[in-house]
């Protein structure tokens, strides 16, 4: 274990930089080169995801609600809970401002990307609608690119595992359960594999039954969790307020601390925001694509809008909301890091009974991951092989719940921080490279609606 995650730190060190590049240098790009479009229309994404502007002759599996829904339960989860104790723990407070950055210009790199997934829709080898990075890479780059397609493909088959969700469910399981000592005593080991494949089994019941069930599921659960959690966390925020001015204020000086001790210096806190931020809204990634390419619609441009809404409602908001608690606790303070800091935090705030209530957020967020991480495993499989050998995914997917459960968190980290770089490369060149495709779409999408014909 000790050589496989050596290995991993050195290859993020890699990867980091051209991952950087693209992301940011790629992203902002973007953001002048659409004029600001995704945060100018920002209403009107929000209507067209109620579904104001629904067709229902439109070609697709799942409404745009549900799109957005599932991609959102793949990115509002444990990224926001732990992943955000984890960039506290790794550079300090002032990494929240550089998760913030990431977040804005997410916005505009996931209107090009989703946008991207409608225009360029494929076909899986079951004749079946598809979209997401290997469908717009080919189709849009054409075959030539197809390596690049392949690259993110056999990328996906790594970063899509469930792995850092099923590991802090089981730490959180372990510090507010304690088994050893209320259930039964075994060691902490032996409680681990029994979380492991019991969550494995649960995991099982909804992902081997499809992406309409995967999507049912999903939207159901989704603006339940959102809500309970940021019910808890505003609360704690009305108790404590007199502390958020500076919990803000901490944040943003931070920041800017040139002489940080992190690793890699202020860039190396830089970067740290990058890909926390990057874990919990998956802009740039080519994950969400999968799913709003599946959406029933067939303009391109309001899928995009609608998509551009993710990482303000799972960063902006949700990870916000969890850093102040935990900085306004004193848990970062603390030697922990990972859910262990976030439960502390809710602990110390919520009358000694925050740990509980996370526990049952967390398992809601756990288990609406799994369900839609396991959907894009299978998509990228399915394309390297065959449909019928993609569903395979699902066995590889769930024995690796269970390995997971067991895994140190750093290995786990490591692993989904190298597979999320590697994939950023191949799909933030083809959005790059099409971006004028989506500019031309758009110009006629707001010609129609001026017309009243959109």
């Amino acid at each position: 274990m000790d050589l496989i995650n050596d290995f991993l730190v050195k290859a993020n060190s890699i990867a980091n930089w051209p991952m950087f590049i693209l992301l940011i240098g790629g992203g902002l790009f973007l953001v002048f080169y659409s004029k600001l479009l995704p945060y100018r229309f920002f209403g009107h994404a929000i209507a067209i995801t109620a579904g104001k502007y629904d067709d229902k002759n439109a070609k697709g599996e799942v409404s745009s609600f549900q799109a957005l829904s599932a991609a959102v339960a793949a990115t509002v989860g444990l990224g926001n809970i732990s992943g955000v104790a984890i960039a506290i723990h790794d550079g300090g407070p002032g990494v929240i401002f550089w998760i913030w950055v990431t977040a804005l210009i997410g916005m505009c790199i996931k209107f090009y990307s989703c946008s991207l997934s409608i225009m360029y829709r494929g076909t899986d080898s079951d004749g079946n609608l598809q979209g997401g990075p290997m469908y717009y890479i080919t189709k849009g780059l054409g075959e030539k690119a197809k390596p690049l397609a392949i690259f993110f493909a056999v990328c996906g088959l790594f970063g899509f595992l469930g792995v850092f969700t099923a590991n802090q469910f089981t730490e959180t399981f372990m510090n507010v359960v304690e088994p050893s000592t209320t259930i039964a005593a075994m060691s902490e080991e032996n409680w681990k594999l029994t979380i492991g494949i019991a969550l494995a089994i649960t995991t099982s019941f909804v992902i081997f039954g499809g992406l309409t069930k995967i999507a049912k599921v999903a939207s159901a659960i989704v603006p339940f969790m959102v809500a309970v959690y940021l019910f808890a966390v505003i609360a704690v925020m009305v108790m404590n307020a007199s502390e958020i001015l500076p919990a803000l204020k901490m944040i943003i000086t931070e920041a800017w601390n040139f002489n940080t001790i992190v690793t890699g210096g202020f860039w190396g806190l830089v970067i740290i925001g990058v890909k926390r931020a990057m874990f919990s809204n998956e802009a740039g990634l080519g994950s969400a694509p999968m799913y709003h390419g599946q959406s029933k619609t067939d303009n391109p441009i309001k899928e995009g809008l609608v998509a551009s809404l993710g990482p303000f409602i799972d960063t902006i908001l949700v990870c916000t909301f969890t850093a102040i608690v935990i900085i306004l606790s004193g848990a970062y303070l603390e030697d922990s890091s990972g859910i262990v800091m976030t439960l502390s935090a809710f602990e110390k705030t919520l009358f000694g009974y925050g740990d509980d209530l996370l526990m049952i957020i967390v398992t809601a967020f756990a288990l609406s991951t799994l369900f839609t991480y396991s959907y894009y495993g299978v998509k990228s499989l399915s394309f390297l092989t065959n449909a019928k050998i993609g569903k395979f995914y699902n066995w590889y997917f769930v024995i690796m719940i269970v390995f997971a459960a067991v895994a140190s968190l750093e290995l786990v980290k490591n692993l989904i921080d190298l597979s999320y770089a590697l994939m950023v490369i191949p799909n933030m060149i083809a959005v790059l490279l099409l971006a004028p495709k989506v500019n031309h779409a758009a110009k006629e999408y707001f010609k129609k609606m001026k017309d009243g014909r959109a």
